[in-house]
């Protein structure tokens, strides 16, 4: 298995790509959008070209419209105008209606959102004004518990220094509280009269999708602050705990991040519509070759039998006249290919695609089928196989190591102890955990009670701090520029200066403090490879804190590492200047920020290490073994450490004693997955990783997970599924076949990513195994219905024309061809998709290895051509026989012999006493008081039925085969055991029969492999 206080020089020029914004002033230097919204897909004039457009894009729509066309040339339809128009206009109406019904949903939406009211400063004083009214650059005044209207920049707010704590659940759908604060030069502006005499200049990034970043600077008289996340509120998100807050518009309506995030995820199309498209080529190029060569049967019926027939004109014979009847044929044989067959994949299987007991929800429907042929599972593994709700369990400070395993919540009484005495170790313990209590970016708040609560947007970060509140180091209060600590009983504060901010590149994250004796401090926590080559070369418990770390992850805790460096004065007002340049820095911003922390990030002295555990999902193992079971590939791809990788892989049952274990590692996982991913050495890499049951990949960034498994799509024609929780998952699900977005504790951006969300992992092997496999059985069974039907019945035309000297008549009537598709045979591909079960949910769930045996009856060439032949001897049969039964001589009650349209009525015939022509009229009666009609009604679909469905000698010996293979390590009772040579002697029926069999005694992973079902009264479970 692979596994910023300063006044500084004068502007610069401005970057061109920025937007420039006039704060308060009546004209912008550009024209910007309005903050009206519309998500509507048309307008009058643009729905007919827009709807038409997308209909025919599919290729049997743009089929269908020739045919209609070429029905409409006098002389060459021998089906009349309207048999393919009607059906065709019937289903662009239906889809019209539909487009239109849900466009008038999303315009009364838009209609609500933007008459929403806001408080917006014009002509002097504060107007309630209408979202869709405002305008960039207009200041803006946002009451407690209100929604952003736009995306604006933090001016000042009812609480000191510009503080305001927001929601952004409609963004990301994390519920805990984030802190913004405007800047310095800004918080003054509480009064309206100072509000309206403010004027600035705000240069900004142009709009971007990005919500985690922004960059903009403040240009006011001569000074310039940066801008950044901090200062920006988002459309659509709350405001919280705060009674006001004023802002600037920086990007409005369709500019905002929230609507430029609003997208479709990439078009993803399933196996079966790209096979189907190819069928419909096929069968496509068949039409043309049936017409072609039922034109040349004509033209020789022309000129070898009717040049003695001297009374008939032979006036027109010749090659206009061959292309004259190829016409003619075309589209009497073009519905071969069913005008019902894409209106049923869109709206049937959608209809029985339910929301299951796992609360799965179904955003890409044309994907159902998908499910039903995965391969290969790529997961995610925080909050994806485990809970991602952590616990403080054990730390390792100053050499030493605390904490239990066994407790629930972090417990050592010789931590308690050292605490408070006044040893060397004793103030590492406590640096310890001020760090703790003081690196991060959690927001406290109380509850009603008084009690203290955390709100954080990493759940390691909550864990930690809550640990060290525990342990006597309470974080209780966070101001602009300060942290207050309870340190056992004593509030100290502490003044924060810079804050290097975590991202996924750097793995870290650093603060400066300034302590209550003066003294400047850089703590930095993060993980262990990227803080050790950070150390300098004498710490002196490197060593010690290696193996601790090595047995935390060994027990699958995830760990991080603290250090920290005292600053002096001159070093860091030198770093803060270039800090503070950077920060202004409107080109490159996020680089520049990453070079300054590099430079004082440097000659850290560790401090310790800590573990906090995160536990497996419910029923994880079992899901685990019974996918594995159902012969798909479970990869894990997880930014945590090695070990810690190893040891959850191996809990969660991806990983077994008895497995061998292959490593491939480097002088660093980045070097390492790089040179695997991006190298000549990438297919060798794919092959081996390809034949090994599963692969553990570690410190990973999101686009290498994205890379892993594009690179397996690339190998293989395999089905890739990708699941995971968060928004680091969100490039590796779109990069999949089928996306599947857990909705866990980091929100709800890769739910809305996917393709499919569920509430927890396990939900999935009910979705791949249960409905995976009825999705793809009614939806190949509704393909291969749609096109049997067809061909089934209009080659009867072909058959008729051999019998009609080619002259282009068709047997049936022309409404009877309009309405077969539509009305006649509309119901039976409903009722499959709706309720076409192959097997029921229990034994599908009971028996993974199902799943397998399903994706072996996949939509083969071979499987359509017995679908194709079956449709051609079933139409040789309906004509002939009934050509046998109903020809001339055939005398009926009304005195005359049958012809041409009571032949084709009685091939045609579903329900006979529904006359849909003018010479149909009286025919019901006609017939159904013959008994000529009588007889072959009866004896022609029996005999029909019994040729095609009467078991083969193969059938059984591939069952009993089948099944003989499998139960190797089954034996079955009924008063005793029998022997294995007992078994290898029984029939399919034997196998099939439901009273057979009173008990079958077997090993694990014999039921486990089982492909089809053993009936009986019970199951016992073999422990030898």
């Amino acid at each position: 298995m692979p596994f910023f206080d300063c006044r500084i020089r004068q502007r610069s020029s401005r970057i061109s790509t920025s937007r420039i914004i006039y704060v308060n002033q009546t004209s912008q230097p550009e024209k910007y959008r309005s903050n009206a919204i519309s998500t509507a897909k048309y307008n009058a004039f643009s729905f007919f070209p827009r709807f038409l457009k997308e209909q025919f894009r599919r290729y049997s729509n743009v089929f269908f419209l020739i045919i209609a066309l070429l029905q409409q040339i006098p002389d060459v339809s021998p089906t009349g105008r309207i048999a393919t128009a009607g059906p065709l206009i019937i289903i662009l109406t239906v889809s019209a209606i539909k487009e239109i019904f849900e466009d008038i949903k999303r315009r009364k939406s838009d209609q609500t959102v933007n008459n929403y009211r806001t408080t917006v400063l014009r002509d002097c004083e504060w107007k309630y004004t209408p979202w869709k009214d405002l305008k960039v650059g207009d200041i803006v005044r946002v009451e407690n518990n209100q929604m952003f209207p736009a995306d604006m920049a933090l001016l000042s707010s009812s609480e000191p220094l510009a503080v305001a704590y927001i929601e952004t659940s409609n963004l990301d759908g994390e519920t805990n509280l984030k802190i913004r604060q405007g800047l310095e030069c800004t918080s003054y502006l509480t009064a309206t009269a100072a509000i309206r005499d403010f004027q600035c200049e705000i240069e900004c990034e142009h709009p971007n999708q990005n919500v985690n970043e922004f960059t903009g600077t403040l240009h006011m008289h001569d000074l310039r602050r940066p801008l950044s996340i901090p200062q920006l509120l988002l459309r659509g998100a709350r405001l919280k705990h705060t009674r006001w807050i004023c802002g600037v518009v920086l990007y409005a309506g369709h500019d905002a991040k929230l609507l430029m995030n609003s997208k479709v995820a990439p078009l993803k199309q399933s196996k079966i519509d790209a096979i189907t498209n190819q069928r419909i080529l096929f069968l496509f190029f068949a039409l043309i070759v049936l017409a072609v060569i039922s034109a040349t049967g004509a033209y020789f019926f022309d000129h070898k039998r009717l040049m003695h027939a001297y009374y008939l004109s032979s006036q027109g014979k010749g090659t206009f006249n061959f292309f004259w009847n190829t016409l003619t044929f075309f589209i009497l044989y073009n519905n071969l290919i069913p005008i019902s067959l894409q209106v049923t994949l869109e709206l049937d299987i959608s209809m029985y695609d339910e929301r299951t007991d796992s609360c799965a929800v179904a955003r890409t429907s044309n994907l159902n089928e998908e499910l039903g042929q995965v391969k290969f599972i790529m997961s995610d593994k925080t909050g994806t196989l485990t809970r991602n709700i952590m616990k403080f369990k054990r730390c390792s400070i100053a050499g030493i190591n605390f904490g239990n395993d066994e407790a629930d919540d972090f417990q050592d009484r010789n931590l308690l102890e050292l605490i408070r005495t006044s040893d060397e170790k004793a103030s590492s313990v406590k640096e310890f955990l001020r760090m703790m209590a003081i690196c991060h970016t959690v927001v406290p708040e109380r509850d009603k009670s008084g009690a203290l609560l955390y709100q954080a947007s990493s759940s390691d970060e909550g864990a930690l701090v809550r640990a060290a509140a525990a342990l006597g180091f309470v974080f209780h209060t966070r101001k602009p520029r300060s942290i207050l600590v309870s340190e056992l009983g004593e509030v100290k504060s502490y003044n924060v200066l810079n804050v290097l901010e975590f991202t996924s590149e750097r793995k870290r994250m650093g603060i400066v403090v300034q302590c209550p004796d003066g003294v400047l401090k850089l703590y930095v926590k993060g993980a262990d490879s990227m803080i050790f080559q950070r150390l300098r070369k004498d710490s002196p418990i490197a060593d010690d804190c290696s193996v601790h770390l090595l047995d935390y992850a060994s027990k699958g805790y995830r760990t991080l590492c603290f250090a920290m460096r005292t600053l002096e004065l001159e070093e860091y007002n030198k770093w803060a200047e270039e800090f503070a340049g950077a920060l202004i820095s409107m080109d490159k911003r996020k680089e520049k920020l990453a070079e300054c922390a590099e430079k004082i990030e440097v000659n850290l002295t560790l401090v310790g290490a800590s573990a906090v555990e995160d536990k497996l999902q419910q029923y994880v193992p079992e899901t685990i073994t019974a996918l594995m079971a159902a012969q798909i590939r479970v990869w894990m791809l997880t930014g945590d450490k090695r070990e810690t990788a190893i040891n959850i892989a191996r809990s969660a049952g991806l990983v077994h004693s008895d497995m061998k274990c292959w490593f491939i590692d480097g002088s660093s996982c980045d070097e390492t997955l790089r040179y695997v991913v991006e190298s000549k050495c990438r297919k060798i890499f794919v092959n081996l990783a390809l034949i090994c049951p599963t692969v553990v990949c570690c410190r990973m960034t999101p686009m290498q997970k994205a890379e892993v498994v594009e690179m397996v799509r690339e190998a293989t024609d395999d089905v890739v599924l990708a699941v995971g929780d968060g928004s680091n998952d969100v490039a590796m699900i779109q990069a999949a076949n089928v996306g599947v977005g857990i909705i866990g504790e980091e929100g709800l951006q890769a739910a809305s990513a996917s393709d499919y969300s569920i509430a927890q992992f396990h939900f999935l092997r009910r979705l791949l195994l249960v409905h995976g496999v009825w999705n793809y059985e009614r939806g190949v069974k509704v393909i291969l219905y749609s096109f049997y039907k067809n061909i089934c019945l209009y080659l009867i035309e072909l058959w008729f024309a051999i019998h009609s000297a080619f002259s282009g008549q068709t047997i049936f009537e022309r409404w009877t061809i309009a309405l077969f598709n539509v009305v006649f045979t509309a119901l039976p591909p409903v009722m499959i998709g709706l309720f076409d079960k192959p097997l029921p949910d229990r034994m599908m769930l009971s028996y993974p290895g199902l799943y397998e045996s399903f994706q072996k009856r996949s939509f083969t060439i071979t499987q359509f051509a017995v679908w194709i032949g079956l449709a051609v001897w079933h139409s040789l049969l309906l004509f002939f026989l009934s050509f046998a039964f109903l020809y001339d001589p055939v005398v009926w009650e009304n005195g005359r012999v049958g012809g041409w349209l009571m032949l084709g009525n009685s091939c045609y015939t579903v329900w006979p006493i529904l006359p849909v022509g003018e010479y149909m009229s009286d025919m019901a009666s006609i017939m159904l008081s013959s008994s000529s009609f009588w007889l072959a009604f009866i004896f022609i679909p029996l005999t029909t039925i019994r040729t095609t469905f009467a078991p083969t000698p193969r059938e059984i010996t591939y069952f009993h085969e089948h099944f003989k293979k499998q139960s190797r390590d089954i034996y079955c009772e009924r008063s005793s055991v029998l022997e294995y040579d007992e078994i290898s002697n029984w029939s399919y029926q034997d196998i099939a029969s439901e009273e057979q069999l009173d008990t079958v005694t077997a090993s694990e992973g014999a039921l486990l492999n089982l492909k089809f079902p053993c009936k009986c009264r019970e199951i016992i479970t073999d422990k030898r």
